[in-house]
């Protein structure tokens, strides 16, 4: 005869406690955004593969292609609601191949080979701050922070310095002494990434907002200038942001200079006594405890 508790142990196992809740794996994807990320994946193995034969003029602009596809994976997941932890961490991975892997190998293969180890130790250099500065990017994002700023220049930003490179000179260094310059070219924008110098986000341009004509006949110009002169523009575009940076940097401390009173042009401040007088206005006077 079974003591009393023994059934209550006995089947036990099958209750279910409150302490210790199940938590069910939610299976499947958002197909759209997906895609998009997949689609960014491919270009930087293509990118990849043309580069490891010497096709540098193919392989270039794949991780342009990439950085578009980047661009839309994020604002399609947002307007269609259909963001996930899976999709951030899918478009992480897909980055440091597209913007870390595959511009290291290009720049490697087109320039940086005559240098021998050197020149493979500074693709290193700028695949591992890739990753860093994803990595970075993803803490940051978790946390909150100015939208309208990159802390560190972005991934596909970096990447597209040495893809227009070699997009607008394909035929490639052979010598030593000629590859020496090349090296700027992949360290410079991987200590870029990793640093803490504030790059211009366009995330918050909203394209639903109504804007002048000229906005739009001024993107029809830069279509024109790519279409007739893609080699130059997408050159000058992607030094241009590189060197926005900088640029920034210089306007601010200048505005910021301009804006502390010199000496013998009166007092920062009103007098003492007219601070004492407004603030009793405004708020009364003051005890002896305030002070």
């Amino acid at each position: 005869m079974p003591t009393p508790g023994t059934e209550e142990r006995r089947f036990r196992f099958k209750r279910r406690t409150d302490a210790r809740p199940s938590a069910r794996f939610r299976r499947g994807v958002y197909l759209l955004p997906s895609l998009f990320t997949l689609g960014n994946m491919f270009c930087g193995y293509a990118c990849v593969v043309f580069a490891m034969r010497g096709e540098f003029e193919t392989a270039a602009p794949f991780i342009g292609v990439a950085v578009v596809l980047d661009m839309l994976d994020g604002r399609i997941a947002r307007l269609t609601g259909s963001a996930s932890a899976f999709g951030v961490e899918f478009d992480s991975l897909a980055d440091v191949i597209s913007f870390g892997m595959a511009p290291a190998i290009l720049a490697f293969s087109w320039g940086l080979q005559p240098l021998g180890r050197l020149g493979w130790a500074a693709g290193f250099l700028f695949v591992s701050a890739a990753a860093m500065r994803l990595a970075r990017f993803n803490i940051q994002t978790s946390q909150g922070g100015d939208r309208r700023y990159f802390v560190g220049m972005p991934s596909p930003a970096a990447a597209g310095v040495p893809a227009a490179t070699v997009f607008a000179f394909p035929p490639g260094l052979h010598d030593y002494r000629a590859a020496l310059p090349a090296l700027a070219m992949v360290l410079v924008p991987a200590l870029l990434m990793v640093s803490t110098i504030r790059f211009r986000s366009f995330k918050t341009f909203d394209l639903r907002a109504r804007r002048p004509y000229t906005i739009l006949f001024l993107f029809a110009v830069g279509v024109a200038l790519i279409a007739t002169h893609p080699r130059i523009v997408l050159a000058v575009v992607a030094y241009a942001y590189l060197a926005s940076a900088f640029i920034g940097m210089a306007i601010t401390r200048f505005k910021r200079r301009d804006g502390h009173p010199r000496q013998g042009e009166g007092h920062a401040h009103p007098p003492a006594d007219t601070r004492t007088r407004e603030g009793d206005r405004q708020y009364g006077p003051r005890d002896s405890a305030a002070r």
